[in-house]
């Protein structure tokens, strides 16, 4: 049999790897000369149009390196700094006095600039089979030579016949798959809770919803419906676009009387009231009660309502953003004359709408308490609770891209770890279990309690009834945190009895004397 040349490993890693190092770099180059913002900057007595300072490119190219899948969210500043550098002396930028090479591109106010010849490298020479099966053949030794074998595996060891894969592509259900698990895991990390059992059934959690909200969106961040007999009429846009605009919003020839602003709010809650079902939905309740306990870390509140808001259907996502848009506009509103003689407009608003954003299926006595502290918080902060949240959108990029990479495989290894699903779920005991529902359900029931306890606004009448309501609806709870009569004492005093009117005795002049016969002389 013929013999063959030997064709090392070394040999063919390296002009793989080469090959993907060129491609890297001409990439980020690209993306650096085609996204760095560039404006008129003062130097050396004189102004220069196009440019960047140093600190402006470490800033803006840390970000870049950061979300790229090339080289992720570990890329410090002083590595883009050195980057940067080696971007100086290849002439992919130069100082604004056309310096390049020696020069140390330095993070601060220098002015540097892009030279207009392009910077890219040539990619290396392909070698016809290079990349896949990377194969030894012998040279003066039969391969089952034991000299041969003893020699290489002390020179480079046991090394194993390798590949580049390219995998397969994602397929838009796997894609639903990986998005719908992410938000999931997300939400259950963002909630600190160690199960989603009891708070959130994956079945009712829609793939295609969260995907659509994330990007079927307008410049504003607002849901585009596609069907749009599923969006709001157009009688209930313009009231809510006229209240919300006003005075400016009365552009439509409407008839103007006095109180025409409180018909108008008239129409927009009987709209919002004959709905099915809470925008919130019934299905998600439990979710967003479970957040409750979250609203003293406004952060962190506001970050679990924006992974729960993706999970609601797109039309109702859409209704609800509107909707808290009006609320908050209405309330801030000087020009806007009073929508109620006995009650101030961010009550009203509240009262109104509550209600129809969150309930129930199971109408319970504490329903509106709940939806009133939530549905302020939310109104309070509409600007930042319905936004798409950034972290899982970056996660879930990430992962797909890592994905999608080329990966290098050795024969006898594992199939990539990568590509399996990851599991979030794990079996427990029932008596982890019992524990985990007690913690994650009633937790925001015993800080809805705390919080009734210490509301200095409630009046002592109506502290009682919402507190034998509570008591009616989680007797368990209420039993816990009074345990006695003196505890609730403590808390919350008695009534004091109402003292009856006492009778007014009349007092005689003499005591009273009992009644003595007499003897009586007859004339």
């Amino acid at each position: 049999l013929p013999h063959y040349t030997l064709l090392t490993l070394n040999m063919c890693l390296n002009k793989t790897l080469e090959w993907i190092s060129v491609l890297q770099w001409n990439e980020t180059i690209k993306l650096f000369r085609g996204g760095m913002p560039l404006k008129r900057h003062w130097a050396y007595f004189r102004s220069y149009d196009n440019s960047f300072t140093g600190s402006e490119a470490v800033d803006w190219l840390h970000e870049l390196l950061k979300r790229n899948h090339n080289f992720g969210p570990e890329v410090t500043r002083y590595q883009t700094l050195q980057l940067l550098r080696k971007f100086m002396k290849n002439h992919v930028v130069e100082d604004v006095k056309g310096r390049y090479g020696k020069e140390d591109f330095e993070d601060s106010g220098q002015v540097y600039r892009f030279p207009p010849t392009s910077p890219l490298k040539p990619l290396p020479q392909r070698t016809p089979g290079y990349i896949g099966v990377i194969v030894f053949y012998v040279l003066d030794f039969p391969q089952n030579s034991e000299t041969w074998n003893k020699r290489h595996s002390i020179a480079i060891g046991e090394v194993h016949e390798c590949k580049i894969i390219r995998r397969s592509d994602i397929t838009p259900k796997q894609v639903d798959q990986i998005w719908k698990k992410m938000t999931i895991a997300h939400l259950q990390r963002v909630l600190g809770l160690k199960t989603m059992d009891g708070v959130l059934d994956p079945k009712h959690v829609n793939a295609k919803h969260i995907i659509h909200n994330v990007f079927s969106v307008n410049k504003t961040g607002i849901v585009i419906v596609k069907n749009k007999a599923e969006d709001m009429p157009y009688w209930v846009l313009s009231a809510m676009k006229c209240l919300a605009n006003w005075p400016n919003g009365r552009e439509t020839k409407q008839p103007m009387y006095p109180g025409f602003e409180r018909d108008v709010l008239r129409t927009v809650a009987e709209y919002f009231q004959r709905l099915k079902e809470p925008l919130l939905t019934f299905q998600l309740y439990e979710v967003f009660v479970n957040i409750l306990s979250l609203l003293q870390q406004k952060e962190v509140a506001a970050e679990a309502l924006q992974v729960c808001s993706l999970l609601l259907p797109p039309a109702n996502r859409r209704r609800l953003q509107l909707l808290l848009r009006l609320m908050a506009r209405v309330c801030q509103n000087p020009a806007l004359p009073p929508l109620n003689d006995a009650i101030a407009t961010r009550t009203l608003m509240v009262q109104t709408f509550s209600r129809c954003i969150l309930g129930s299926a199971e109408e319970v006595d504490l329903d509106e308490l709940l939806a009133t502290k939530l549905v302020t918080f939310m109104m309070e902060h509409h600007d930042s609770v319905l936004r798409v949240p950034s972290n899982l959108h970056r996660h879930v990029d990430d992962h797909l891209s890592h994905l999608r990479r080329v990966q290098i495989k050795y024969a006898g290894a594992d199939t990539d770890a990568s590509l399996v699903s990851p599991s979030y779920c794990r079996k427990i005991s029932r008596a982890e279990f019992e524990e985990q529902r007690v913690s994650s359900s009633q937790g925001p029931m015993q800080e809805l309690l705390e919080g009734l306890i210490a509301d200095t606004e409630l009046s002592a009448k109506d502290k009682r009834k919402r507190l034998k309501q509570f008591q009616k609806s989680y007797p368990e709870i209420y039993r816990r945190r009074f345990p006695t009569a003196e505890s609730k004492a403590a808390v919350l005093p008695e009534k004091a009895p109402r003292l009856k009117p006492q009778l007014v005795l009349l007092t005689l002049k003499k005591p009273f004397q009992p009644f003595q016969r007499s003897w009586s002389f007859r004339t």
